[in-house]
């Protein structure tokens, strides 16, 4: 069965660059008929944190995304701990004492002499008398993987054949002093562990992918395959950070972007395909890896906007009457919704169609906004009394066009562009139409 896995640390917001990659693997493994499983690695507990953990869950969920497995790594300690000795016993997992002042000072030296900054394996040599002084004096010891000589081969899914030279890497420190695993080593621990057998992640893991699969060879497991995708940037095409809040799902979703249009954006950026709106079920139906790109794809909020535009102008009341303004109705919502880019800007309209909004004094049109108060019909109003009303003005000031629709929007909307007034002024009624009329006349 083909198993996936996003795992994400809860160190701070969802943004776009992780929520797109839990989007390939949720709909990688829905085309595929699979299982997805909901990682935390939480084992950083210093930058992790509980409100963080469940944001995550919040903003997957939004997405529609949901998962059939879920663990948290800092559940899992035995389990590292077990398998560190495995690999300490085959003499793969060696203790190092040098303190970072000393790994910098030998690094400063390789480079004077024109070395690459790798490590040197000076630990293998250490005695056991040594490393009983320098646990005697208080030390404790953190713990490197000895890499094989040669290269690290796989075909990925998405960038094709790669290779990882390994002697031309340190050898990775795998666990901490405090007995804490790192990323490269729980990860494979677990991968293997859940039966993972696609590992889909951005391209900075590439250089990780050599030496994991260097790992799990000294286990014995069965390496996944593995697809990375190159990194997501933001406009500026810088790479995205969890510390910028600006391009996080919270800050999105309280924007007003919807869901739809972010998860039919994110799944299809940096593919063959374009981003049109589409239900997760039919953005899995079609999906391949052979699609995406092997350069950065950018986050451009204009497409966003654009995209967000047309799922709004779609999508029925009930599934935004809650979040519409106190007393928006099915009406006004279907006569807006074809001109918001984000839900938030409905509450503008609003104040057009039910509040108290002071429109501009159009110069030059006060005779032509008096001669529209005095043609402006009776109630009851419907959906002619647009054209009824604009027809008999047409007819007694000879405008048309532009000339005759600008004056009428500015003084009843204060807008110079917006919905169709054949619906928006039966809305907004004859009383406040009259007062805005009389404004901008003034």
């Amino acid at each position: 069965m083909i198993r996936v896995r996003f795992a994400p640390s809860p160190t701070g917001w969802l943004h776009v660059g992780n929520a797109r990659l839990a989007l390939v693997n949720y709909l990688f493994v829905r085309r595929h008929g699979g299982r997805f499983l909901l990682r935390l690695d939480d084992t950083d507990s210093e930058r992790g944190s509980a409100e963080f953990a469940e944001a995550i869950g919040r903003d997957l969920r939004w997405l529609g995304i949901d998962w059939d497995e879920t663990f948290r790594q800092s559940d899992r300690r035995d389990r590292y701990a077990e398998v560190a000795a495995v690999l300490e016993k085959s003499g793969r997992l060696y203790p190092c004492f040098e303190s970072e002042e000393e790994l910098r000072a030998k690094r400063e030296q390789r480079a004077r002499r024109h070395l690459p900054p790798v490590y040197d394996r000076a630990m293998l040599r250490l005695t056991a008398a040594q490393r009983a002084a320098a646990e005697a004096g208080g030390k404790r010891p953190y713990w490197r993987f000895r890499l094989s000589d040669g290269h690290a081969t796989w075909h990925d899914q998405v960038l094709g054949r790669r290779q990882i030279k390994l002697p031309a890497l340190s050898d990775p420190v795998l666990i901490r002093a405090d007995g804490t695993p790192l990323y490269t080593f729980a990860s494979v621990v677990d991968d293997l562990d859940s039966q993972v057998s696609h590992v889909i992640r951005g391209e900075d893991h590439v250089t990780n992918t050599g030496v994991q699969l260097d790992l799990i060879a000294a286990l014995g497991g069965a390496a996944p395959q593995f697809a990375h995708l190159p990194l997501l940037l933001d406009e500026a095409g810088e790479k995205l950070s969890k510390r910028l809040d600006g391009l996080s799902l919270r800050r999105l979703r309280s924007d007003g972007v919807e869901a739809a249009a972010i998860a039919a954006y994110l799944a299809r950026l940096g593919s063959s395909r374009d981003p049109v709106p589409a239900t997760l079920a039919e953005l899995a139906a079609d999906f391949a890896f052979s699609q995406f790109s092997t350069s950065s794809a950018r986050f451009d909020m204009a497409q966003v906007r654009a995209l967000n535009r047309k799922v709004l102008a779609t999508t029925g009341f009930a599934d935004v009457a809650e979040r519409l303004p106190a007393g928006a109705t099915e009406a006004f919502w279907l006569a807006v919704r074809g001109n918001l880019d984000l839900l938030n800007e409905a509450r503008g309209w609003w104040d057009v169609v039910a509040g108290s909004i002071v429109p501009p004094v159009i110069d030059g049109e006060g005779g032509f906004l008096r001669e529209a108060l005095d043609l402006l019909p009776a109630e009851p109003w419907d959906g002619e009394v647009w054209p009824r009303w604009t027809g008999a003005l047409k007819e007694r000031t000879g405008r048309a066009g532009k000339a005759l629709f600008l004056p009428l929007r500015l003084a009843l909307t204060g807008e110079d562009h917006g919905p169709d007034l054949k619906t928006l002024l039966p809305l907004i009624g004859r009383v406040r139409a009259a007062e805005r009329l009389r404004v901008a006349a003034a």
